[in-house]
């Protein structure tokens, strides 16, 4: 049953979307971006790409790329989730979607020579588009392990100064986090090249992190069902049942993963990294001299001259505003590259 307390927390979010979408995109010119997902380890990654995919307004996609995490099975099944929802967003004719990474970064980079190393679709696409003759720099996206990001880095550095990489992970200052400690190796990589590089910080259980932005159950039920565009035949979800739009499939990627807090609510991590990069103004940006992973933790460099910008402070309203808005009225992104 629908609460009072319910009406009035759809009204004020269905209110801040109005004001957030009528209001002139961040940038003057849209952003060229590559989001590279381990798709099927949870449900954030899922999010986050309809989010992206649906704002055609703010970014140009040049593609999605797939890397395997611990969960969610090998990388062809984070291949086939990252299709699933490219294609429930209607844009599998336009988006395409490459196989990355299975093992980790120190294992695969004495064989970057070999022409079909682990990860070589991925990575050879990431160094091709940043080598496009675009004056845009192009934004790198990555909500898992760094993996593919540290590999185009290691086997073309000319691409460092034609690309900002804006990472989903880290508790920083305290140890571990998911996607860190997937790869610790490629990040402290990243770290000691001049490449811009910025981390939405995900902090576990603290309000100062992505952690912080939630979604509940009942809101998704709510707001989620037939929202985004009709597509035929149905996809397979990755829990059984068809779907024909990706509103009705972030439900079932609700109904079906443990929820946590009170309320019980599940983070969506990966979609507020795509809107800090969509819209700075809803998070807080301070620049440290690069720090470096030893032994699983941080360790301070106050004298590194090299800097890196870390993400805070999450507009948990605004950006869950945003994104329920783009899931009722999409703005489909257009570009489409030559594969």
């Amino acid at each position: 049953m629908r609460t009072t307390a319910t009406y009035l927390f759809l009204a004020a979010i269905y209110s801040i979307a109005v004001s957030v979408s009528t209001a002139a995109p961040p940038n003057s010119e849209r952003i060229r971006v590559i989001l590279d997902t381990d798709a099927n380890n949870e449900l954030d990654d899922q999010h986050a790409i309809a989010y992206l995919l649906f704002s055609g307004d703010a970014f140009d996609v040049e593609g999605i790329t797939v890397n395997r995490t611990r969960a969610g099975g090998g990388v062809e099944q984070h291949l086939a989730e990252a299709q699933r929802v490219v294609r429930l967003c209607g844009l599998d004719s336009k988006i395409p979607v490459l196989r990355g990474a299975d093992k980790s970064f120190n294992e695969i980079r004495d064989k970057l020579g070999q022409p079909d190393f682990d990860g070589a679709e991925a990575v050879n696409f990431i160094i091709d588009r940043a080598k496009a003759d675009d004056g845009r720099r192009l934004v790198l996206l990555p909500v898992g392990k760094l993996t593919n990001i540290a590999l185009a880095l290691a086997k073309e550095p000319a691409i460092v100064p034609r690309v900002r990489v804006v990472w989903l992970g880290s508790n920083y200052p305290d140890p571990g986090e998911y996607n860190q400690v997937n790869d610790e190796p490629s990040l402290n990589y990243i770290l000691d090249t001049g490449v811009e590089f910025e981390i939405a910080l995900v902090r576990y259980g603290k309000p100062s992190g992505t952690d912080a932005v939630r979604a509940t159950l009942t809101e998704i039920r709510e707001i989620m069902p037939g929202k985004g565009p009709k597509i035929d035949p149905p996809v397979v979800g990755r829990h059984g049942g068809e779907f024909r739009c990706f509103g009705d499939y972030a439900v079932s990627l609700f109904e079906n993963i443990q929820l946590h807090g009170d309320p019980p609510s599940r983070a969506l991590f990966d979609m507020a990294a795509v809107a800090i990069a969509r819209n700075p103004a809803w998070a807080t940006a301070t620049e440290i001299p690069a720090p470096i992973l030893k032994d699983g933790r941080w360790l301070s460099r106050p004298d590194n001259p090299r800097k890196i910008i870390l993400w805070e402070d999450f507009d948990r309203k605004a950006i869950m505003a945003d994104f329920y808005e783009r899931m009722k009225s999409p703005r489909p992104v257009s570009k489409s590259i030559a594969q």
